[in-house]
């Protein structure tokens, strides 16, 4: 798909490297440009009113009053700027005081009369704008083209700025963006011109080219809030910490700001705060009791809870000040998404686009919520009405993209379950898929009694941005493998990664659980139940899924840094703390259905269909209240990680033994110590490899499921070959990789040290191990196949060399003769004498070829 606008626009027309930000939790991807809104009355003010042309006497009252403005005193202005009545600037700073505060009529008639006597010029500018936010869309249409306009004409740095933001405001982005460049170039240390580019830069979804802009302008003015909170919106979901720092430097300047209690509530939303989202809800109404975007969020939040007379109360009173905002329904939606209620998110946005139709960001919402629904084909036409108005926003234009590279993929139907395959990857993952997916979605049906609705949609991709644009409508989501939307399920190929970073087969497992959670609570269950249950179940299919997280988190429960359970939810909105957030909330679950069963847990996840907390869960389907669950899971863990945690535990002075002699003080004064015998295995490694062997096999007998290359298993297996132990060598990787489902490395060393005469089931064991998380092996598939070929399973072989051809090995001849021995051996001669007279097409003299048509001819 080509066309002119977005990226291509962007790195046109200014001159910066340009990259797409990286989203980390979808949870944040929500109603940011909200904010915009609020940024769009001062973005431009201190430009234009400092270099106004007027007497110097005057600057002082002027400065003051700015500064009053950017404080939140609104009080002060008005006093302030009555010592001039006269002064257009001073004027232009009461009227957008008077909108701050919600007096919009007051702001509109103090703005018309300046706005006529200088039709290009601030006043003009800010009355457009807002008759725009009251939806009087014909009179700002005029007024803001004027002030457009002008751009044309006056090419100081001020009416450019005036003019980039009239463009903006008409929906004219390139003019926009020029205008901006153009005044950038006239000034270019001007805060409020960099502020207002920057705002530009984030309504398209182009955070790094915004935080450029916003840190040029805190560079000018470092106290400047617009550029403060427009920065905290770049970076929040790169760095939420530093996001929430920049929002709490605005807030210290001005305390009243609308804008930044609105952020704040949107970062308690995400880590469903609703308490804290209030709180600061009812900051910005004490502000500004019509502010829209307020009981906009005030409308989510009450229809998320089911509070539904107050929704439609919140509605009621936004459309009485601007009959024509429908953003209020967009904004109900995206909320609502963010708590994966995707099908009530469309139906809002629909509403919304009823009430109005030129809502282009609700189109492209809608598209969104309908590709997490599943409904690929409405998303395109609404992506495609979003993008023919608004070219130029990256979100729209990356999942036009996407749906075109779709559209190349094939679809594998396996009863209630439609797969979409990438061509490439058809032949080989056509043969694991399904079956795996068929063998989940059966056994957690039949686990949990519930039969989910379908069709359910899996998509499998071999680009790793293109899984993160599926999901987001950006690059990034770096750590993430899967996601489940409820109907819908993505995840990365084996293609996405290098062979061993990730078991697509434990993700496809994973995800396909939360179809059944998120179904059964209608979408309603927390994230830290759903996403447990999901690791818990990975571990109930597969033991050895579920192992590679024991040791970090007995490190973690240690140094007493695991989640208590009423702040479990708040550890997936940290990166640095998700893993642990996942691994612990298994262990909750697990624990639930230890004490209480598994039929309890079913009524756990089922009961939050009715809209009730985790407290309230927890008191009526298991009958405790959460401090009682929270005693009896420390006791849980204590009992399953104690030990551990105490064997892990580094004695106080290893880290100054630097000897063999004093490390073996260490151990013998540490019996039980699993890194002190570690420390003196490899002390001993060239001098004594028998005894560092020795040393590994203790340690592991102390920590069993220890992984890694500088494990005890992997470490007495390369020992165990320089000395030309095989069988020792063996032993170690056979033990390594039974319980390392992802050791693709060791896996395959062990294949290669294993007879296929001598220890068939061992070799298949290894083999199967490794394709597990590379199924493109090729010569493994072939080894798989001659192996089910020796054992007289020609159907088992036949599918093995279907794959090992499918994933593209250098000896095609050859796999080629081999799948067409095993369809001989299966009985299909006609299907033998295919393969054979293929493996001769690509190497016409190839002996076993040969043999093989013409054993076919002869019906030997």
């Amino acid at each position: 798909m080509s066309h002119p606008g977005s990226i291509a626009f962007l790195r046109r027309y200014r001159p910066r490297a340009l990259t797409l930000y990286s989203a980390q939790d979808m949870t944040r991807r929500r109603v940011w440009g909200i904010v915009l809104v609020c940024l769009t009355l001062s973005a431009g003010l201190g430009l234009a009113l400092l270099r106004a042309q007027t007497p110097a006497s005057s600057a002082s009252p002027r400065t003051a009053a700015l500064t009053a403005f950017r404080a939140g005193q609104f009080a002060d202005v008005e006093r302030l700027a009555q010592a001039q009545p006269a002064d257009e600037s001073l004027l232009v700073l009461r009227a957008l005081s008077a909108r701050a505060t919600g007096d919009y009529a007051r702001a509109e008639s103090l703005l018309q009369p300046a706005a006529v006597k200088a039709p290009s010029g601030e006043a003009a500018l800010e009355l457009g704008l807002l008759q725009l936010y009251l939806g009087k869309r014909g009179e700002a249409r005029r007024a803001l083209q004027q002030v457009y306009g002008s751009g044309q004409e006056g090419r100081t740095a001020p009416a450019l700025l005036r003019a980039a933001r009239a463009a903006r405001a008409l929906g004219r982005f390139e003019d926009a963006n020029a205008y901006f460049r153009e005044a950038d170039s006239l000034s270019p240390d001007d805060a409020d011109i960099n502020a207002a580019w920057g705002d530009l830069f984030l309504e398209k979804h182009e955070r790094a080219e915004a935080a450029k802009s916003y840190g040029a302008a805190l560079k000018a003015d470092e106290s400047h809030v617009p550029a403060l909170i427009g920065m905290a919106q770049s970076l929040v979901d790169d760095n939420p910490g530093q996001a929430l720092a920049f929002v709490n430097r605005a807030l210290k300047i001005d305390p009243a700001s609308v804008p930044a209690n609105l952020l704040m509530a949107e970062s308690a939303i995400s880590r469903d705060r609703k308490d804290e989202a209030r709180e600061r809800l009812g900051k910005a109404r004490g502000v500004n009791a019509k502010s829209l975007e307020v009981m906009a969020y005030e409308g989510a939040l009450a229809y998320v809870e089911g509070k539904t007379e107050d929704f439609e109360s919140a509605a009621a009173a936004a459309l009485a000040i601007n009959p024509t905002y429908g953003e209020f329904y967009r904004i109900v939606g995206s909320v609502t998404a963010g708590y994966y209620r995707f099908d009530e998110a469309a139906e809002h946005v629909r509403k919304g686009l009823q009430v109005d139709r030129e809502n282009w960001r609700a189109y492209a919402d809608l598209g969104t919520h309908l590709m997490r629904t599943g409904d690929e084909r409405g998303a395109r036409r609404m992506l495609e009405t979003a993008f023919r108005q608004d070219p130029y926003d990256v979100i729209t234009y990356n999942l036009l993209g996407l749906l075109d590279t779709l559209d190349k993929f094939d679809t594998v139907n396996e009863g209630e379950m439609v797969i979409r395959l990438h061509p490439d990857e058809t032949g080989v993952m056509s043969q694991y898929v399904p079956a795996l997916a068929r063998e989940a979605l059966d056994s957690l049906s039949k686990t949990w009694e519930f039969t989910p609705q379908g069709p359910i949609l899996i998509e499998m991709f071999p680009r790793h941005d293109d899984f993160a644009v599926r999901n987001l409508g950006l690059p990034g989501m770096i750590g993430a493998l899967g996601a489940c939307f409820g109907r819908v399920v993505t995840l990365d190929s084996p293609k996405a990664r290098p062979p061993g970073e990730f078991n697509w087969g434990v993700t496809l497992w994973h995800e396909i659980a939360h179809v059944i959670t998120l179904q059964l609570s209608e979408q309603r269950v927390p994230r830290w139940l759903t996403e447990g249950t999901s690791v818990f179940e990975e571990k109930r299919a597969r033991p050895e899924w579920g192992r590679e997280m024991d040791l970090p988190f007995a490190r973690a429960l240690d140094r007493g840094q695991v989640f208590k359970l009423k702040d479990l939810n708040s550890g997936f909105t940290n990166p640095e703390t998700i893993s642990m957030a996942y691994f612990q909330s298994s262990l909750v679950v697990e624990h639930i259905v230890e004490v209480y069963g598994q039929p309890k847990l079913r009524a756990l996840v089922q009961s939050y269909a009715t809209g009730i907390d985790t407290e309230t869960a927890f008191k009526q389907v298991l009958g405790v209240d959460i401090d009682v669950l929270q005693g009896t899971f420390d006791q849980f863990i204590e009992k399953r990680y104690g030990a551990l945690r105490t064997a892990l535990k580094a004695p106080e002075k290893l880290a100054e033994a630097e000897t063999s002699e004093a490390l073996r003080a260490l151990v013998a004064a540490n019996p039980g110590s699993f890194p002190a015998h570690v420390a003196l295995g490899r002390s001993l490694e060239k001098t004594s490899p028998e005894q560092a062997i020795e040393m590994y096999e203790k340690a592991a007998s102390i920590v069993p499921h220890a992984t890694g290359p500088d494990s005890p298993q992997a470490r007495i297996a390369e020992l165990a070959l320089a000395r030309g132990d095989t069988p020792r060598a063996i032993t170690a990787l056979d033990t390594l990789t039974g319980f390392d489902h992802s050791d693709i490395a060791s896996a395959r060393k062990l294949a290669s040290l294993l007879d296929a005469t001598k220890q068939p089931a061992l070799l298949r064991t290894a083999l199967k191990r490794a394709v597990a998380v590379d199924p493109f092996d090729a010569a493994s598939h072939t080894t798989l196949g001659r192996l089910a070929l020796a054992d007289e399973q020609p159907a088992e072989a036949v599918r093995m060399f279907r794959v090992a051809l499918a994933a593209r090995p250098v000896d095609r001849a050859g796999a080629h003769a081999d799948l067409a021995e095993g369809l001989l051996a299966s009985g299909d001669r006609d299907g033998a004498r295919r393969e054979a007279l293929a493996a001769l097409e690509v190497a016409p003299t190839y002996p076993r070829a040969q043999d093989l048509l013409l054993k076919l001819v002869g019906g030997r």
